[in-house]
Protein backbone atom coordinates (compact mmCIF):
# COMPACT_ATOMS: atom_id res chain seq x y z
CA UNK A 1 0.00 0.00 0.00
CA UNK A 2 1.49 3.28 -1.15
CA UNK A 3 0.40 6.15 1.24
CA UNK A 4 2.35 8.81 -0.17
CA UNK A 5 1.06 12.04 -1.24
CA UNK A 6 0.95 12.76 -4.92
CA UNK A 7 2.36 16.01 -5.99
CA UNK A 8 -1.28 17.07 -6.62
CA UNK A 9 -2.85 16.40 -3.66
CA UNK A 10 0.91 18.37 -1.97
CA UNK A 11 -0.24 20.64 -3.70
CA UNK A 12 -3.27 21.14 -2.58
CA UNK A 13 -2.32 20.99 1.12
CA UNK A 14 -0.02 23.96 -0.10
CA UNK A 15 -3.41 25.86 -1.07
CA UNK A 16 -5.09 24.71 2.01
CA UNK A 17 -2.61 26.36 4.30
CA UNK A 18 -2.10 29.34 1.98
CA UNK A 19 -5.80 29.93 2.97
CA UNK A 20 -5.74 29.59 6.03
CA UNK A 21 -2.64 31.73 6.47
CA UNK A 22 -4.57 34.76 4.42
CA UNK A 23 -8.24 34.53 6.25
CA UNK A 24 -8.01 33.30 9.52
CA UNK A 25 -8.61 36.42 11.80
CA UNK A 26 -5.16 36.52 13.78
CA UNK A 27 -7.20 36.79 17.57
CA UNK A 28 -8.58 33.70 16.70
CA UNK A 29 -6.15 31.91 15.87
CA UNK A 30 -4.09 32.81 18.58
CA UNK A 31 -6.62 31.96 20.99
CA UNK A 32 -6.19 28.76 19.78
CA UNK A 33 -2.64 28.23 19.76
CA UNK A 34 -2.93 29.07 23.49
CA UNK A 35 -5.35 26.85 24.28
CA UNK A 36 -8.00 28.76 24.79
CA UNK A 37 -11.73 28.10 23.79
CA UNK A 38 -13.05 29.77 20.35
CA UNK A 39 -15.94 31.99 21.46
CA UNK A 40 -19.61 31.04 19.76
CA UNK A 41 -19.02 34.06 17.26
CA UNK A 42 -15.19 32.84 16.72
CA UNK A 43 -16.72 29.62 15.60
CA UNK A 44 -19.44 31.42 13.24
CA UNK A 45 -17.07 33.69 11.68
CA UNK A 46 -14.37 31.80 10.57
CA UNK A 47 -16.80 28.98 9.23
CA UNK A 48 -18.53 31.63 7.19
CA UNK A 49 -15.56 32.86 5.93
CA UNK A 50 -15.20 28.75 4.94
CA UNK A 51 -18.56 28.58 3.34
CA UNK A 52 -17.90 31.68 1.13
CA UNK A 53 -14.76 29.71 0.02
CA UNK A 54 -17.04 26.44 -0.56
CA UNK A 55 -15.00 24.63 2.06
CA UNK A 56 -17.61 24.63 5.03
CA UNK A 57 -18.92 21.16 4.43
CA UNK A 58 -15.89 19.21 2.01
CA UNK A 59 -17.92 16.16 3.16
CA UNK A 60 -21.42 16.85 1.75
CA UNK A 61 -22.86 15.89 -1.81
CA UNK A 62 -21.31 18.58 -4.13
CA UNK A 63 -25.34 19.94 -4.95
CA UNK A 64 -25.48 20.86 -1.43
CA UNK A 65 -22.23 22.38 -0.62
CA UNK A 66 -19.75 19.70 -0.88
CA UNK A 67 -16.35 20.15 -2.61
CA UNK A 68 -16.07 16.21 -4.23
CA UNK A 69 -13.00 15.90 -2.78
CA UNK A 70 -12.02 12.62 -2.33
CA UNK A 71 -11.06 10.59 0.92
CA UNK A 72 -7.27 12.19 0.57
CA UNK A 73 -8.40 15.16 0.15
CA UNK A 74 -10.66 15.42 2.69
CA UNK A 75 -7.79 14.18 5.43
CA UNK A 76 -5.72 16.87 4.30
CA UNK A 77 -7.90 19.63 4.80
CA UNK A 78 -8.87 18.01 8.46
CA UNK A 79 -5.63 17.61 9.40
CA UNK A 80 -4.45 21.33 8.20
CA UNK A 81 -7.24 22.78 9.73
CA UNK A 82 -6.04 20.98 13.17
CA UNK A 83 -2.69 21.78 12.85
CA UNK A 84 -2.55 25.19 11.82
CA UNK A 85 -4.72 25.69 14.33
CA UNK A 86 -8.11 26.61 13.57
CA UNK A 87 -11.72 26.37 14.77
CA UNK A 88 -13.22 23.33 13.06
CA UNK A 89 -16.98 24.24 11.25
CA UNK A 90 -19.67 23.39 14.27
CA UNK A 91 -19.38 19.47 14.21
CA UNK A 92 -22.88 18.69 15.31
CA UNK A 93 -24.28 20.37 12.09
CA UNK A 94 -21.68 19.79 9.44
CA UNK A 95 -20.04 16.20 10.53
CA UNK A 96 -23.32 14.68 12.08
CA UNK A 97 -27.11 16.22 11.26
CA UNK A 98 -26.02 17.32 8.14
CA UNK A 99 -25.09 14.36 5.89
CA UNK A 100 -27.82 12.55 8.16
CA UNK A 101 -30.41 14.83 6.27
CA UNK A 102 -28.40 14.82 3.03
CA UNK A 103 -28.52 10.83 3.11
CA UNK A 104 -32.21 9.82 4.79
CA UNK A 105 -34.15 13.18 5.07
CA UNK A 106 -37.35 14.67 2.75
CA UNK A 107 -36.06 16.94 0.07
CA UNK A 108 -37.94 20.24 1.78
CA UNK A 109 -35.63 19.23 4.70
CA UNK A 110 -32.89 19.61 2.64
CA UNK A 111 -33.78 22.48 1.23
CA UNK A 112 -34.50 23.89 4.35
CA UNK A 113 -31.94 22.79 6.92
CA UNK A 114 -28.62 22.02 5.04
CA UNK A 115 -27.76 25.67 3.52
CA UNK A 116 -28.49 27.39 6.95
CA UNK A 117 -26.26 24.14 8.28
CA UNK A 118 -23.38 24.98 6.31
CA UNK A 119 -23.18 28.53 7.07
CA UNK A 120 -24.16 28.76 10.17
CA UNK A 121 -26.92 30.31 10.32
CA UNK A 122 -28.46 27.74 12.70
CA UNK A 123 -27.14 26.18 15.76
CA UNK A 124 -27.27 22.65 16.11
CA UNK A 125 -26.65 20.20 19.01
CA UNK A 126 -26.73 16.57 19.97
CA UNK A 127 -29.99 14.73 21.52
CA UNK A 128 -28.73 11.45 22.28
CA UNK A 129 -27.35 10.71 26.31
CA UNK A 130 -29.59 10.59 28.69
CA UNK A 131 -29.13 10.09 32.28
CA UNK A 132 -30.06 6.59 32.31
CA UNK A 133 -28.12 5.71 28.29
CA UNK A 134 -25.00 6.61 27.86
CA UNK A 135 -22.85 3.67 26.59
CA UNK A 136 -25.62 1.64 26.10
CA UNK A 137 -27.75 4.39 24.06
CA UNK A 138 -30.42 2.18 22.79
CA UNK A 139 -31.99 1.99 26.21
CA UNK A 140 -33.01 5.55 26.29
CA UNK A 141 -36.31 6.43 27.32
CA UNK A 142 -37.49 9.45 26.38
CA UNK A 143 -40.76 9.13 24.53
CA UNK A 144 -42.59 10.54 21.46
CA UNK A 145 -46.17 9.57 20.98
CA UNK A 146 -48.29 10.49 17.68
CA UNK A 147 -50.54 12.90 17.98
CA UNK A 148 -52.66 13.96 14.71
CA UNK A 149 -49.14 15.87 12.52
CA UNK A 150 -47.66 16.09 15.42
CA UNK A 151 -45.28 13.88 17.92
CA UNK A 152 -45.58 14.49 21.71
CA UNK A 153 -42.17 14.31 23.48
CA UNK A 154 -41.49 14.00 27.05
CA UNK A 155 -38.01 12.71 28.97
CA UNK A 156 -34.75 14.06 29.57
CA UNK A 157 -31.20 14.25 27.40
CA UNK A 158 -27.90 15.12 29.15
CA UNK A 159 -24.42 15.86 28.51
CA UNK A 160 -25.63 17.89 25.91
CA UNK A 161 -23.03 20.20 24.57
CA UNK A 162 -23.28 23.43 23.57
CA UNK A 163 -27.31 23.53 24.09
CA UNK A 164 -26.99 26.98 25.88
CA UNK A 165 -26.58 28.79 22.24
CA UNK A 166 -28.31 26.12 20.37
CA UNK A 167 -31.45 27.09 17.68
CA UNK A 168 -32.00 23.51 17.06
CA UNK A 169 -31.13 19.82 18.13
CA UNK A 170 -31.63 16.59 16.54
CA UNK A 171 -33.03 13.91 19.16
CA UNK A 172 -33.46 10.26 19.21
CA UNK A 173 -36.36 9.20 20.34
CA UNK A 174 -38.86 6.06 21.76
CA UNK A 175 -41.75 6.04 19.51
CA UNK A 176 -42.18 1.85 20.33
CA UNK A 177 -41.76 0.25 23.33
CA UNK A 178 -43.26 -3.18 22.98
CA UNK A 179 -40.12 -4.51 19.98
CA UNK A 180 -36.06 -4.71 20.51
CA UNK A 181 -35.02 -1.51 22.20
CA UNK A 182 -32.89 -0.95 18.95
CA UNK A 183 -36.04 -1.30 16.59
CA UNK A 184 -38.41 1.34 18.17
CA UNK A 185 -36.28 4.40 18.14
CA UNK A 186 -36.73 7.53 15.77
CA UNK A 187 -34.51 10.61 14.61
CA UNK A 188 -36.57 13.80 15.31
CA UNK A 189 -35.35 17.53 14.54
CA UNK A 190 -36.45 20.09 17.21
CA UNK A 191 -37.07 23.51 17.43
CA UNK A 192 -35.30 24.31 20.64
CA UNK A 193 -37.86 27.63 21.04
CA UNK A 194 -40.42 25.56 21.20
CA UNK A 195 -42.46 25.15 24.46
CA UNK A 196 -41.76 22.49 26.97
CA UNK A 197 -37.76 22.75 26.57
CA UNK A 198 -36.03 24.24 29.58
CA UNK A 199 -32.09 24.03 28.96
CA UNK A 200 -30.10 23.71 32.68
CA UNK A 201 -26.43 24.25 32.70
CA UNK A 202 -23.96 21.59 34.61
CA UNK A 203 -20.73 22.79 35.58
CA UNK A 204 -17.95 20.92 34.68
CA UNK A 205 -14.87 20.42 36.77
CA UNK A 206 -13.01 22.56 34.77
CA UNK A 207 -15.44 25.35 35.77
CA UNK A 208 -16.61 25.65 32.33
CA UNK A 209 -20.68 25.89 30.99
CA UNK A 210 -20.11 23.07 27.82
CA UNK A 211 -22.66 20.81 28.81
CA UNK A 212 -26.09 20.95 29.69
CA UNK A 213 -29.51 19.04 30.74
CA UNK A 214 -32.31 19.44 28.27
CA UNK A 215 -35.75 18.83 29.68
CA UNK A 216 -38.72 18.22 27.40
CA UNK A 217 -42.05 18.27 29.22
CA UNK A 218 -45.30 17.64 26.20
CA UNK A 219 -43.42 19.26 23.54
CA UNK A 220 -44.79 19.23 19.87
CA UNK A 221 -42.80 18.23 16.94
CA UNK A 222 -44.23 18.67 13.65
CA UNK A 223 -44.49 14.93 12.25
CA UNK A 224 -42.36 16.65 9.00
CA UNK A 225 -39.52 17.02 11.40
CA UNK A 226 -38.68 13.16 11.23
CA UNK A 227 -36.00 12.14 9.62
CA UNK A 228 -36.53 8.99 7.55
CA UNK A 229 -38.90 6.70 8.69
CA UNK A 230 -40.75 6.16 12.15
CA UNK A 231 -38.41 3.12 14.44
CA UNK A 232 -35.31 3.93 11.98
CA UNK A 233 -33.53 6.41 13.89
CA UNK A 234 -31.30 3.46 15.33
CA UNK A 235 -29.66 3.21 12.05
CA UNK A 236 -29.32 7.01 10.59
CA UNK A 237 -27.28 7.11 14.27
CA UNK A 238 -25.05 4.44 13.39
CA UNK A 239 -24.86 6.77 9.91
CA UNK A 240 -23.88 9.42 12.05
CA UNK A 241 -21.62 7.27 14.67
CA UNK A 242 -19.43 6.09 12.44
CA UNK A 243 -18.48 9.38 11.05
CA UNK A 244 -18.07 10.55 14.42
CA UNK A 245 -15.57 7.98 15.67
CA UNK A 246 -13.43 8.48 12.57
CA UNK A 247 -13.27 11.87 12.84
CA UNK A 248 -12.50 11.85 16.80
CA UNK A 249 -8.88 10.90 16.22
CA UNK A 250 -8.02 14.31 15.38
CA UNK A 251 -4.20 13.71 14.33
CA UNK A 252 -3.68 17.22 13.33
CA UNK A 253 -4.70 18.63 16.69
CA UNK A 254 -2.04 16.05 18.63
CA UNK A 255 0.42 17.46 15.62
CA UNK A 256 -0.27 20.91 17.17
CA UNK A 257 -0.14 20.37 20.60
CA UNK A 258 3.49 18.73 20.37
CA UNK A 259 5.04 20.91 18.17
CA UNK A 260 3.56 23.77 20.69
CA UNK A 261 4.89 21.73 23.91
CA UNK A 262 8.13 22.09 22.24
CA UNK A 263 7.79 25.75 21.75
CA UNK A 264 7.27 26.04 25.45
CA UNK A 265 9.43 23.47 26.82
CA UNK A 266 12.41 25.66 24.81
CA UNK A 267 10.96 28.42 26.98
CA UNK A 268 10.66 27.13 30.35
CA UNK A 269 13.58 26.42 32.55
CA UNK A 270 14.00 23.72 35.27
CA UNK A 271 17.22 23.54 37.28
CA UNK A 272 20.02 25.01 34.79
CA UNK A 273 18.39 24.20 31.69
CA UNK A 274 15.23 24.49 29.52
CA UNK A 275 12.59 21.27 30.30
CA UNK A 276 13.18 20.70 26.44
CA UNK A 277 17.03 19.58 27.49
CA UNK A 278 15.43 17.31 30.78
CA UNK A 279 16.39 13.88 29.21
CA UNK A 280 12.97 12.26 31.05
CA UNK A 281 10.99 15.04 29.61
CA UNK A 282 12.88 14.27 26.11
CA UNK A 283 12.32 10.43 26.56
CA UNK A 284 8.40 10.81 27.47
CA UNK A 285 7.98 13.46 24.13
CA UNK A 286 9.50 11.08 21.60
CA UNK A 287 7.48 8.35 22.81
CA UNK A 288 4.23 10.28 22.25
CA UNK A 289 5.78 11.27 18.99
CA UNK A 290 6.41 7.75 17.59
CA UNK A 291 2.89 6.96 18.61
CA UNK A 292 1.31 9.71 17.27
CA UNK A 293 3.33 9.03 13.75
CA UNK A 294 1.87 5.43 14.21
CA UNK A 295 -1.50 6.86 14.38
CA UNK A 296 -0.80 8.78 11.34
CA UNK A 297 -0.27 5.68 9.49
CA UNK A 298 -3.17 4.16 10.05
CA UNK A 299 -5.56 6.83 9.52
CA UNK A 300 -3.75 7.18 6.22
CA UNK A 301 -3.97 3.51 5.66
CA UNK A 302 -7.93 3.66 6.44
CA UNK A 303 -8.14 6.89 3.92
CA UNK A 304 -6.53 4.63 1.48
CA UNK A 305 -9.25 1.80 2.44
CA UNK A 306 -11.74 4.65 1.77
CA UNK A 307 -10.21 5.82 -2.26
CA UNK A 308 -10.19 2.43 -3.23
CA UNK A 309 -13.85 1.55 -1.56
CA UNK A 310 -12.36 -1.30 0.14
CA UNK A 311 -15.62 -1.46 2.15
CA UNK A 312 -19.09 -0.33 2.00
CA UNK A 313 -19.32 0.31 5.64
CA UNK A 314 -16.92 2.08 8.35
CA UNK A 315 -13.98 0.52 8.62
CA UNK A 316 -13.56 -1.27 12.03
CA UNK A 317 -10.04 0.49 12.42
CA UNK A 318 -11.80 3.58 13.20
CA UNK A 319 -12.27 1.85 16.63
CA UNK A 320 -8.31 1.84 16.57
CA UNK A 321 -8.14 5.46 15.97
CA UNK A 322 -10.42 6.49 18.17
CA UNK A 323 -8.73 4.83 20.74
CA UNK A 324 -5.20 5.54 20.49
CA UNK A 325 -6.21 9.25 18.97
CA UNK A 326 -7.84 10.15 22.48
CA UNK A 327 -4.82 8.07 24.15
CA UNK A 328 -2.68 10.65 22.61
CA UNK A 329 -5.00 13.62 23.20
CA UNK A 330 -4.85 13.05 26.81
CA UNK A 331 -0.75 12.28 26.64
CA UNK A 332 -0.34 15.65 25.44
CA UNK A 333 -2.26 17.65 28.13
CA UNK A 334 0.09 15.70 30.40
CA UNK A 335 3.17 16.48 29.08
CA UNK A 336 2.14 20.36 28.77
CA UNK A 337 1.34 20.17 32.99
CA UNK A 338 5.00 18.79 32.95
CA UNK A 339 5.79 22.31 31.27
CA UNK A 340 3.31 24.78 33.07
CA UNK A 341 4.36 23.16 36.01
CA UNK A 342 3.46 24.96 39.89
CA UNK A 343 1.80 27.50 37.50
CA UNK A 344 -1.04 25.30 36.75
CA UNK A 345 -2.16 24.85 40.10
CA UNK A 346 -4.08 28.28 40.37
CA UNK A 347 -7.80 28.22 39.22
CA UNK A 348 -8.48 30.32 36.42
CA UNK A 349 -11.75 29.74 35.06
CA UNK A 350 -11.98 30.94 31.08
CA UNK A 351 -15.35 30.54 31.07
CA UNK A 352 -17.06 34.16 31.29
CA UNK A 353 -19.65 32.99 33.60
CA UNK A 354 -17.51 31.05 35.46
CA UNK A 355 -15.22 33.93 35.69
CA UNK A 356 -17.66 36.48 36.93
CA UNK A 357 -17.18 37.94 40.54
CA UNK A 358 -13.24 36.98 40.55
CA UNK A 359 -10.77 39.98 40.63
CA UNK A 360 -7.87 37.71 41.65
CA UNK A 361 -5.06 38.79 39.18
CA UNK A 362 -3.24 35.78 36.71
CA UNK A 363 -0.62 33.83 37.96
CA UNK A 364 2.18 33.12 35.57
CA UNK A 365 2.06 33.30 31.38
CA UNK A 366 -1.36 33.29 29.76
CA UNK A 367 -0.83 30.49 27.94
CA UNK A 368 -0.50 28.45 31.57
CA UNK A 369 -4.32 29.11 32.48
CA UNK A 370 -5.69 26.33 30.28
CA UNK A 371 -3.26 23.74 30.96
CA UNK A 372 -4.51 22.43 34.17
CA UNK A 373 -8.85 22.92 32.96
CA UNK A 374 -8.07 21.32 29.49
CA UNK A 375 -6.04 18.19 30.88
CA UNK A 376 -9.16 17.76 33.23
CA UNK A 377 -11.75 18.37 29.96
CA UNK A 378 -10.26 16.41 27.72
CA UNK A 379 -10.60 13.25 30.28
CA UNK A 380 -14.02 12.86 28.68
CA UNK A 381 -12.64 12.22 24.71
CA UNK A 382 -11.64 8.00 25.84
CA UNK A 383 -15.49 8.23 26.96
CA UNK A 384 -17.46 10.20 24.45
CA UNK A 385 -17.81 8.51 21.10
CA UNK A 386 -18.39 5.24 22.03
CA UNK A 387 -16.26 4.78 25.15
CA UNK A 388 -12.66 2.98 24.74
CA UNK A 389 -13.92 0.15 26.14
CA UNK A 390 -16.62 -0.71 23.92
CA UNK A 391 -14.19 0.44 21.27
CA UNK A 392 -12.25 -2.80 22.24
CA UNK A 393 -15.20 -5.22 21.41
CA UNK A 394 -15.56 -3.89 18.36
CA UNK A 395 -12.00 -4.64 17.05
CA UNK A 396 -12.27 -8.26 19.10
CA UNK A 397 -15.30 -9.06 17.42
CA UNK A 398 -14.70 -7.13 13.51
CA UNK A 399 -11.16 -7.76 13.63
CA UNK A 400 -9.68 -10.50 15.67
CA UNK A 401 -13.19 -12.56 14.92
CA UNK A 402 -13.34 -13.04 19.04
Amino acid sequence: MDLRFTPEERAFREEVRSFFRENLPEEIRRKMVDGHHPSKQDIVTWQRILNARGWAVPNWPVEWGGTGWDPVRQYIFLDELQSFPAPSPLQFGVYMVGPVIAQFGSEEQKKRFLPRIANLDDWWCQGFSEPGAGSDLASLKTRAVLDGDHYVVNGQKTWTTLAQHADWIFCLVRTDTTVKKQEGITFLLIDMRTPGITVRPIQTLDGGHEVNEVFFDDVRVPVENRVGQENRGWDYAKFLLGNERTNIARVGVSKQRIRRLKELAALERVGDGPILENPRFREKLAALEIELKALEMTQLRVVAAERRRETGKPDPASSILKIKGSEIQQATTELLLDVVGPYALPYRPEDEEAAQGTNEPPIGPDWAGPAAPTYFNWRKISIYGGSNEIQKNIIAKAILGL
